[in-house]
């Protein structure tokens, strides 16, 4: 059974009901401009400052609005469902502390270029900067961490500022924007002024087509090159641009790796694609990257645990960096070709002219050899069960097919090395900020964005613990989502670095006073499996695929494991740390 989801209105529909010139509250406002956007669910948890909004949705049809049980879980929900559906995600939450929850989640879209509308409430007009009850300068706090941020001041204006924070949101660089409405603002009447027309903003014109001439300088270094590379990005996936960037692979036929959040840009089964780059990345990338006489960019932002040791980062080749946001072209790694565009759009008008890299027929064998000679490998067992064996059971009964959330460590390593991605938004994971408590909420909003796809949350014993208490959610809506437990009963890449960088001095990392994941699970109204080995393992994930509805399985696995390949902080990419294999 599939979550409960509304049926979408059509445009004309909302327009006819919702863009009647009335006098209403700016808490009705919102709402019908929510709408005009097409926005069909919200994640929040109500409080004192935003009674008046969630007053006008007493009786509210028009889009579901989700309790989550904390707000961090609500903004993770809406940021899985913006990955996973490519529109913006939304959550509400009230003033001081509700606000301030959301925090980490700002900040973990920020990070992912992930566009999110935030709606927060705050006092009333005349008591900020009182210290009010519940009051906290959210906008303040936030700065860093927002694409924009707006603190409304006339309810008159929020029908344009609602229409703006969504342009924002989902333009250019996309990220997270925040709104935050005083009390005394929901509670106003003005006359609504819908608000639907292109946005124009001094100041804000992101560039979206390149500079020819760069263009053709890129055209020229690949009929040049002997040893050409591609690093895709998130970036790929973001912009909509894993066709193109095929087609470009296509027409040039130069290998090429995705990073952690471009995984699903290009088809894992290509034989071009050379897995992912980085500190756990493949050793046939990383052995490209410092070996590449050209290495193209494009939309990622080389970050460290891409690079590693940043001065001897790809130090034969030249840089040809494409990204939308030119404030990234340069800030890690200097570009010999920088080219400032959507990447859609780059690869698109690339395509019209690039030819195919016929200097590097020995480069692609040798490439090819990497990969026979080194792919990810395990020492299996068939009395422990080992995580990276969960992951390939699940790659194999879905054939790549899922859409897979993951929280953060070893777990996320493992998932993002043995399952297999062949289209783009099926993998959604914190990249640049590795926020624990992640994995399962955005799952909740993946599976709302997709109602009739298979949504698999991918967690450790340690992030489960951090919003387990969203299993509510999907007990009530029937969220069927497929949450699996990979229980070392340690924080494991704590562990991981512990042992092999400070010397076995294992300091507060013992899981082992966490809860029994199953009874918790049947405790609130989900289904629980375990599993101690393969055979139980095959049988209970069969039964969690074949159960209409949300089901948890802990898979209880080794604690000694380790994710290998590893690149110790201070290397270079290529002096990588194999493990027993």
């Amino acid at each position: 059974m599939s979550a409960q989801i509304p049926e979408v209105r059509s445009t004309n529909e909302l327009r006819e009901k919702w863009m009647k010139p009335e006098v209403i509250t700016g808490s009705e406002i919102l709402l019908r401009s929510l709408l005009l956007e097409g926005v069909d669910c919200v994640f929040g948890y109500p409080g004192g400052a935003v009674l008046y909004i969630y007053d006008a949705m007493y009786g509210f049809k028009d889009f579901k609005h989700v309790l989550t049980r904390h707000e961090q879980g609500a903004i993770h929900a809406a940021d899985g469902y913006a990955r996973a559906s490519g529109k913006v995600g939304v959550c509400i939450a009230t003033s001081g502390p509700g606000a301030t929850n959301l925090v980490t989640g700002i900040a973990t879209a920020f990070m992912d270029s992930v566009p999110l509308v935030v709606i927060t409430g705050n006092v009333i007009s005349s008591l900020i900067g009182t210290d009010a009850f519940q009051e906290a300068d959210i906008t303040g706090i936030t700065m860093p961490i927002t694409k924009h941020s707006y603190l409304v001041r006339d309810v008159e204006d929020l029908p344009r500022i609602i229409h703006e924070a969504f342009h924002i949101a989902n333009t250019g660089r996309k990220g997270p924007v925040l709104i935050d409405i005083p009390k005394d603002i929901s509670a106003a009447q003005t006359l609504f002024v819908p608000q639907t027309g292109p946005v124009t903003m001094r100041g804000y014109n992101p560039k979206v087509l390149p500079n020819k001439i760069q263009l053709d300088k890129l055209t020229q270094a690949i009929s040049e090159a002997e040893r050409p590379f591609i690093l895709a990005g998130g970036g790929v996936v973001y912009s909509g641009g894993h066709e193109a960037l095929y087609e470009f692979v296509r027409k040039t036929e130069i290998p090429i790796t995705t990073t952690l959040l471009g995984l699903g840009g290009f088809p894992s089964g290509h034989e071009l694609w050379t897995g992912m780059p980085g500190m756990h990345g493949t050793y046939t990338s990383n052995q490209a990257i410092q070996q590449s006489d050209l290495l193209i960019c494009i939309g990622a932002r080389f970050d460290d645990r891409v690079t590693g040791k940043l001065d001897g980062f790809a130090p034969q080749a030249k840089i040809v960096h494409i990204d939308i946001d030119p404030a990234e072209i340069g800030k890690n790694v200097a570009a010999d070709i920088p080219i400032v565009g959507d990447v859609k759009a780059v690869l698109e008008l690339l395509n019209q002219d690039v030819k195919r890299a016929d200097r590097a027929d020995a480069w692609r064998a040798q490439i090819q050899h990497w990969k026979n000679e080194k792919p990810y490998s395990y020492k299996d067992s068939e009395t422990v069960l080992k995580p990276q064996w969960v992951v390939e059971l699940l790659d194999e009964t879905t054939k790549g097919g899922a859409i897979v959330t993951t929280d953060v460590g070893q777990h996320q390593m493992w998932a993002a090395q043995y399952y297999k991605f062949n289209q783009p938004r099926s993998w959604v994971t914190s990249g640049g900020l590795g926020t624990m408590g992640f994995g399962f909420p955005s799952a909740i909003g993946a599976q709302m964005a997709n109602p009739d796809r298979l949504v698999i949350s991918i967690n450790g014993d340690g992030g489960m613990q951090m919003c387990s208490q969203e299993l509510a959610i999907c007990a009530i809506n029937n969220i069927p989502v497929k949450i699996v437990i990979i229980n070392n009963q340690v924080l494991g890449m704590v562990r991981q670095w512990q042992e092999l960088i400070y010397d076995n001095r294992y300091s507060h990392i013992d899981l082992a006073g966490s809860p029994d994941f199953v009874k918790l699970a049947e405790a609130y109204g989900v289904k629980g499996l375990r599993a101690t080995n393969k055979e139980e393992a095959r049988r209970a994930w069969q039964e969690a695929l074949d159960t209409p509805g949300p089901v948890v399985v802990e898979f209880v696995v080794s604690k000694e494991e380790n994710v290998y390949p590893m690149v110790t902080q201070g290397s270079t990419i290529d002096q990588m740390l194999m493990g027993d294999e």
